[in-house]
């Protein structure tokens, strides 16, 4: 298995995790009303939100990451 391969591999992992990590994410409500909870009330991110919104960036970076290097390789 050669560099390419593993970094193609590596990138679709990543590309799967970050749709997911947007698609729990709501505009405008929070991770509750993903599951059938909610409001229409403005509110700071806690708790699993925030740490879903944190982990939805840091995947982000290492996809960039990942795609720039499968480019220079």
């Amino acid at each position: 298995m050669n560099l390419q391969n593993i970094l193609n591999i590596v990138q679709t992992v990543l590309a799967v995790l970050l749709i997911a990590g947007v698609l729990l994410q709501s505009r405008g409500t929070g991770l509750g009303a993903a599951f059938g909870g909610g409001g229409n009330v403005y509110r700071t991110k806690r708790g699993a939100e925030k740490k879903l919104f944190q982990l939805t960036i840091i995947i982000t970076i290492l996809f960039f990451g990942v795609a720039l290097a499968n480019v220079l390789v």
